[in-house]
C-alpha cells in the first residue's frame, strides 16, 4: 500500500488527495501532469468549482533524531513520513567553525579587548542544532498544506522529566519543581537503549529493567546504571558485577559502560524545542496536543507496531486507524551545501577548486531517472567532463552522460527514498 497522492487543480488550490490507482488513470489519460515528485503531487488541467473537500489533520511526532508524520483524514492514515534531523551535524560544524576562528584572533588580534557585552540574544533563541528541528518541520508542515486541505495540526508534546530519570528518589526540597506529566524511567531506556536485550540483542520481547552493578553490590537507581535485558539474561546474570558476566566478551562490555553513561541530550533537546515548536505551528493553524503516554497507548491498544510514522499518526485521542498506506517517505536531511570555493588538505593548502553551479542546468543533489535503466538516483555533475557520476540507493557511484539522464526532482536539501 502506497502513499496516497496529492491533489491540486489548475489554480493551484488543494484537493482531496486520491489513491495512486485513480492518479494514475487520470496521468494515462491526460488529464493530469506531474507537479512534483516528493511528495508526489499531480496538477489537474482544469479548474474545479465549489469541491467537496474532506478535511485532513497532520499529525506530528517531533523527536531528537527523527520526526514522524501522518496525515489522517476521517480515522484513516492516507499518507506517512520520517524525517531524519542534521542537528548533531550542524553541532560538530559548528564546533569546528568556532576552532578555526578562535585560532585566528590569537594569531591575529591577540590583544583584542573582550566583545560578548555588546551581543545579546534574544528572547527565544535557541542553539541552531535545535533551531533546525524546528524550521525543518515548519517546512514540511507548510508544504503539506499547499497540497491538502488540512483543517488541524496535532503534535505529541512530551516532557522528559530529566531530574526524575537521573535520580528516581529525588524528591523533597530537591525536587521543587513538581513531577513533570511525561516518560517514566522504562519509557526513558527503552528509547535509549533501542528496545533490544542489552546482553543478546534480540528485540520484540518482554523486556525488563536491568542494573549493571547489582543493588546487593552497591549499585544506583540512577539511570546510568540502569539498562534492558531479556528474562533470560537477567536470570543467567543474577547478582553478578557486569564485569565479571562479560568477562569473556570485553568488546560489549567496554560499549555497555560507555553507553550507560550517554548524557540526556536527546531528552534536553525534546523538551527545549517542543513549546517553540507549538507556538510557531499555531500560527499557520489550530493546534491540538497530546501527551506520550496517550500516543503509547492508542498504539498499543491498536495492535500497532512501534514506528515513528506510526507513533505520530497516534498522538491524541484516536478511537480506531485504519492505516492505507505501509509505505512512509523517508526523508534525510543533507543542506543545500556549502560555499567553499576550494577544497583543502589536511596542512590547509587549496588542492582543488569547486566550480560555479549550476554545471550543464545541474546542481549536486538533483534527482534523475537514467532513461537507459529507468532507475532513480542522485547526480555529480563535473564541469570538466559531459560525463556526471549516478548514485542508486544502495549501490556504487557510476558514470553516465548527461544525455541519458532526465531530471525528476530539483536539489531542495532532502534525500528522499521509501521503506
Amino acid at each position: 500500500m502506497q502513499n496516497y497522492v496529492f491533489v491540486i487543480d489548475t489554480n493551484f488550490r488543494p484537493l482531496n488527495p486520491m489513491s495512486p490507482k485513480k492518479a494514475r488513470r487520470l496521468l494515462d489519460k491526460g488529464k493530469a501532469a506531474v507537479f512534483r515528485m516528493y511528495p508526489f503531487t499531480i496538477i489537474l488541467k482544469t479548474a474545479i468549482d465549489n469541491p467537496l473537500l474532506l478535511s485532513c489533520q497532520i499529525k506530528i511526532d517531533p523527536g531528537s533524531k527523527f520526526t514522524g508524520f501522518s496525515l489522517v483524514q476521517n480515522n484513516q492514515v492516507i499518507w506517512a513520513m520520517e524525517l531524519q534531523h542534521r542537528g548533531s551535524l550542524i553541532k560538530k560544524k559548528l564546533e569546528s567553525r568556532r576552532a578555526v576562528r578562535s585560532r585566528r584572533r590569537g594569531r591575529t588580534t591577540r590583544y583584542r579587548k573582550p566583545r560578548c557585552l555588546n551581543r545579546r540574544r534574544s528572547e527565544n533563541w535557541l542553539p541552531p542544532s535545535l533551531e533546525h528541528r524546528i524550521l525543518t518541520i515548519q517546512t514540511w508542515v507548510e508544504r503539506l498544506i499547499k497540497f491538502a486541505p488540512v483543517s488541524e495540526i496535532w503534535i505529541e508534546r512530551v516532557k522528559f522529566d530529566t531530574q526524575k530519570i537521573s535520580n528516581p528518589e529525588i524528591s523533597g526540597i530537591e525536587y521543587q519543581q513538581g513531577s513533570l506529566a511525561g516518560y517514566e524511567v522504562r519509557e526513558y531506556l527503552l528509547e535509549k537503549w533501542d528496545r533490544e536485550c542489552t546482553y543478546c540483542g534480540k528485540k520484540d520481547i518482554p523486556l525488563q529493567i536491568e542494573h549493571i552493578q547489582p543493588q546487593s553490590k552497591g549499585g544506583s537507581n540512577r539511570v546510568s546504571n540502569l539498562c534492558l535485558s531479556c528474562d533470560k539474561c537477567n536470570q543467567k546474570k543474577g547478582n553478578k558485577p557486569i564485569e565479571d558476566f562479560l568477562k569473556n566478551k570485553p568488546g560489549l562490555l567496554q560499549k555497555i559502560k560507555s553507553f550507560a553513561k550517554k548524557p540526556l541530550k536527546d531528552s534536553a533537546a525534546v523538551n527545549a524545542t517542543t513549546d517553540k515548536l507549538v507556538k510557531v505551528m499555531s500560527r499557520l493553524l489550530p493546534v491540538v496536543t497530546g501527551t506520550g503516554a496517550q500516543t503509547k497507548y492508542n498504539r498499543i491498544r491498536l495492535g500497532l507496531p512501534k514506528q515513528h510514522w506510526i507513533d505520530a499518526a497516534c498522538v491524541g485521542e484516536v478511537e480506531f486507524l485504519e492505516l492505507l498506506t505501509n509505505q512512509p517517505l523517508l526523508v534525510i536531511c543533507k543542506g543545500q551545501g556549502g560555499r567553499q570555493k576550494a577544497a583543502l588538505n589536511k596542512y590547509g593548502y587549496p588542492i582543488r577548486h569547486n566550480p560555479l553551479k549550476p554545471i550543464k542546468g545541474w546542481c549536486s543533489g538533483d534527482i534523475a531517472r537514467n532513461v537507459l535503466t529507468g532507475d532513480f538516483g542522485r547526480v555529480n555533475p563535473r564541469s570538466s567532463s559531459n560525463s556526471f557520476g549516478f548514485t542508486v540507493e544502495g549501490h556504487k557511484l557510476v558514470n553516465i552522460h548527461c544525455k541519458n539522464l532526465m531530471k525528476v526532482h530539483r536539489k531542495d536539501g532532502y534525500n528522499y527514498s521509501f521503506s
